[in-house]
């Protein structure tokens, strides 16, 4: 599948990190299916088939949105988002209902929740509500495929713009990308041979201080004053996390 229409760029969290969702239903092929779309639009899935353990995950796993089945075994859907609503209040929630449940579709919307999905439905019609939701919600943004984004470094592939915290950082064609590659992966960590390989074309030989030496060019405009970004994993090479 590949995503065509701006509507469907991809959406993260704020400081560039994966959107969370909590999926709560008691029948475990339902949250199966939306854990797999909601996996595919690069989202963290936690799923939960009560009441009780639908609150524990969100205590623990604080999501952006949560999808909730109105009927559930231990108790229903409203006293679900009551209860975590008392330590989250402006989590978005999307109650799935049955067909004909008119009164708790009319109830949930009542009592707070964001929007509401019948079943059967398609499951390409929850992510988008689920997207919808979390636009409005100010949970997520998007970004072109253009724009990369680890914590509050932007950078923008196509003007070839840097930020961070909003500050414009000038960088020299090979720093942009040094650090372009280091963005495409971030959390991993990549060793000199590969930077060396994937940056400059070299093979592994007697050329790896010159990626100390751009590492070290790249944190003075970077990390200067703030926060490392930019971290050496001794004997393994190096790795870029968003701070904090």
């Amino acid at each position: 599948m590949v995503r065509t229409d701006a509507a469907s760029a991809p959406l993260t969290r704020p400081d560039g990190t994966p959107i969370r969702v909590l999926a709560v239903d008691d029948e475990a092929s339902l949250t199966e299916l939306l854990s797999m779309a909601m996996r595919y639009e690069g989202w963290q899935v936690t799923t939960a088939a009560s009441g009780t353990a639908a609150v524990k995950a969100a205590r623990e796993t604080r999501p952006d949105a949560i999808v909730l089945d109105m009927m559930l075994p231990d108790f229903d859907g409203l006293e679900v988002m009551r209860r975590i609503r008392a330590e989250d209040p402006d989590v978005p929630v999307i109650f799935l209902t049955a067909k004909d449940a008119v009164a708790d579709r009319i109830g949930g919307l009542t009592a707070g929740g964001d929007d509401y999905v019948t079943k059967p439905f398609s499951l390409e019609e929850v992510i988008a509500r689920l997207r919808a939701l979390l636009r409005r919600s100010g949970a997520a943004f998007a970004r072109s495929d253009s724009v990369l984004v680890v914590g509050d470094l932007t950078l923008d592939e196509d003007s070839h713009e840097v930020t961070r915290g909003g500050t414009d950082i000038a960088l020299t064609a090979t720093e942009f990308e040094l650090l372009r590659y280091l963005m495409r992966n971030p959390r991993r960590v990549l060793s000199k041979a590969q930077i060396l390989d994937r940056v400059w074309n070299y093979d592994f030989g007697g050329q790896a201080n010159v990626v100390e030496l751009y590492i070290s060019y790249l944190r003075k405009k970077i990390d200067a004053d703030r926060a490392p970004m930019i971290h050496t994993m001794r004997g393994a090479g190096y790795v870029l996390r968003p701070a904090g």
